[in-house]
């Protein structure tokens, strides 16, 4: 009998049923005898023991619906050591596992999620873990679940903006999600035909992104597409201390990076100016094809090692090839963009501006 807890921790995104359904197909079919402990709203769950047991059927119907059917909840992983209130979350967690007798714990997270699931792992627990984000920012692993979903929907919001910014003759500031890093950006940026794609690995200058509005202009381009993530940067901004760029930054008399862009070109341009921002609808929504392929080979890859019993496993895509890392080599760390890479470098040859230069 193998006892298995999954859940699903931090932001959600599309495809973390479908890669659920992997792991527990995976486990259904291959194993005689499975029991799969569902913990409800991520960690929290887990600390409180509120969980329910799952069967075969829970898993029926879900490859394409979106969200968790576990519901989530986000538990920084600088807080999971501090005690309030004399409750103890670590051991918790680990009283938790230890009383329904798990053999594993599987989950489903982004940087901060697979943090704690090392933490655990150093406590002595069983831990699988697989790497779920729309950004595509976790460390050891080319592709997460739920990234292609976000890109597709950021993509098809840009799309639809080019002919309102066509017929009106406007630019268009598109803010796209990405605090730390400008993966959807990127390749949404890219696949929507943006002329500026500003990211947080590119500080940008608002200078530079006049003159190229204004060279579309004297070509007699009428419009303008921006895409812009979260954490888009100037680069004045960028060269500050880390606390006094973070007092400017909450001083800031604008809502979002994207508004204070579109209002510095209006006074540099003259230009008629809009911005767009998609929100939580990146994360919502079905799964797209590709994730559903990859969770599902993603799940299966988990369920393996569970039957294996290699624990302590981050399951990842390298090279088109799903394998297992250690949880150690990849907490903590982030995948950010490098300005160099061939992506970003086509980008340049075809004329898209990164804002830079």
């Amino acid at each position: 009998m193998k006892k298995i807890g999954i859940l699903t921790s931090g932001g959600d995104c599309q495809a973390l049923n479908a890669t659920m359904r992997g792991v527990a197909k995976g486990l259904f079919y291959n194993l005689d005898k499975v029991e799969i402990y569902g913990f409800l709203e991520g960690y929290k769950g887990l600390m409180y023991g509120n969980y329910k047991k799952m069967t075969e059927k829970d898993f029926s119907g879900v490859l394409t619906r979106g969200g968790t059917i576990l519901g989530t909840s986000r538990q920084p992983f600088k807080q999971m050591r501090v005690i309030e209130n004399g409750f103890d979350k670590v051991k918790a967690m680990k009283d938790t596992y230890k009383k329904l007798g798990l053999d594993c714990l599987v989950v489903l997270g982004g940087n901060g999620s697979l943090k704690t699931a090392n933490l655990l792992s150093e406590e002595g627990l069983n831990v699988i873990g697989l790497p779920k984000t729309i950004d595509n920012d976790i460390w050891g692993t080319d592709m997460t679940f739920g990234f292609q979903s976000a890109v597709e929907i950021a993509t098809n919001a840009i799309d639809c903006i080019h002919t309102t910014a066509e017929s009106h003759g406007r630019v268009f500031v598109v803010e796209l999600m990405g605090h730390k890093v400008g993966w959807v950006t990127l390749h949404a940026g890219i696949a929507g035909g943006a002329d500026v794609i500003l990211i947080p690995e590119i500080p940008y200058d608002i200078k530079v992104i006049a003159k190229k509005l204004k060279e579309r202009e004297k070509a007699g381009k009428s419009f303008s597409i921006i895409a812009v993530a979260e954490g888009a940067i100037a680069k004045e901004t960028a060269e500050l201390p880390k606390k006094e760029r973070k007092e400017k930054l909450a001083k800031s008399i604008y809502p979002s990076a994207a508004y204070e862009i579109a209002a510095q070109i209006t006074e540099m341009t003259g230009q008629e100016v809009r911005v767009t921002v998609p929100g939580h609808t990146q994360r919502g929504g079905s799964p797209c094809p590709y994730d559903r392929v990859l969770s599902s080979r993603l799940g299966a890859m988990g369920a393996k090692l569970i039957q294996e019993e290699d624990y302590g496993k981050l399951v990842v895509v390298r090279n088109d090839d799903v394998v297992a890392i250690p949880l150690s080599e990849s907490a903590g760390k982030l995948k950010y963009v490098n300005p160099k890479d061939d992506i970003v470098e086509s980008a340049r040859m075809i004329g898209i501006s990164f804002g830079d230069k």
